[in-house]
């Protein structure tokens, strides 16, 4: 079993406490609500949620995690986020169910079973990867048994990205998923200068441009750290229309270091 990395760090240690957490996320002024009742038009196929911590960029994630329960829960989640610790992998997933202070979140055995013959399974490589975690606690208090597919990519290229959506598409063939993009905008430069870095590229998302993100990624130094999950959240979905649904940054959050700031948006996809 993968056991939390960032519990008592990025979001509370204790149930109770975590529980409390993510609800004032909803609840937050930056925040979208709580959830109505749960929706089954199932027209989301997948999104994109910042990895901060929950009073940075929690209150942001609940926009697409409301989005989520309102339009009807999934089989299946399949969360990518990008490494920040160096794994030797272009892709890896955990085949081992995920711990959390709100309990185990199960493997998806039947998509796991399927994809390890596509990319490889190394637990190891998710010990200390926080971009997955922060996001089970918000899927575990919106469904109340979730079952996912956590992948880190190492590798966020185009060319990555592709294939990654590739073997995702032949994994999840007859499976209802979402996919979750884990991903920060822009980090630690002045509040107008990440918006300014940020938009084009949320723009292009927004567009389903893929190559044109990466396009504005690379040619203004935007540093989005999951812009890969993003391009294979969209690649597989092959999505109608995108929506975004909450742009917003440290400093909107937190009220501190108008300098220094990290950027975050929430988004999702429709059929």
């Amino acid at each position: 079993m993968r056991c939390p990395a960032v519990a008592g760090r990025f979001y509370p240690l204790e149930k109770k406490s975590l529980l409390a957490e993510v609800e004032a996320a909803f609840l937050h002024r930056l925040g979208p609500g709580l959830p109505a009742q749960t929706g089954c038009s199932r027209r989301i196929s997948a999104a994109v949620c910042p990895h901060a911590g929950y009073a940075a960029s929690g209150m942001n994630a609940a926009h697409a995690y409301r989005k989520i329960v309102e339009d009807g829960l999934p089989e299946a989640y399949v969360i990518i986020g990008p490494d920040h610790y160096g794994v030797p992998f272009r892709a890896v997933m955990c085949g081992e169910d995920y711990l959390t202070p709100l309990g185990r979140c199960r493997i998806h055995t039947g998509i796991a079973n399927a994809l390890r013959e596509r990319i490889p399974d190394d637990c190891n490589a998710h010990r200390l990867e926080h971009s997955i975690e922060v996001q089970i606690p918000f899927i575990q208090y919106i469904d109340p048994d979730p079952q996912i597919v956590p992948i880190i990519m190492g590798d966020q290229s185009i060319d990555s990205a592709e294939r990654l959506a590739t073997a995702l598409k032949e994994s999840c063939k007859g499976r209802d998923v979402i996919v979750v993009a884990s991903s920060d905008m822009s980090h630690y430069v002045p509040k107008d200068v990440a918006e300014r870095l940020d938009r084009p590229v949320l723009e292009r998302l927004e567009n389903m441009d893929v190559e044109g993100m990466y396009s504005e990624i690379e040619r203004n130094g935007a540093s989005v750290c999951g812009y890969g999950p993003m391009a294979a959240a969209l690649l597989f979905a092959e999505p109608s229309s995108v929506e975004i649904l909450r742009y917003s940054d440290s400093f909107d959050s937190l009220g501190r270091d108008r300098s220094s700031v990290v950027g975050y948006a929430s988004a999702v996809m429709y059929k």
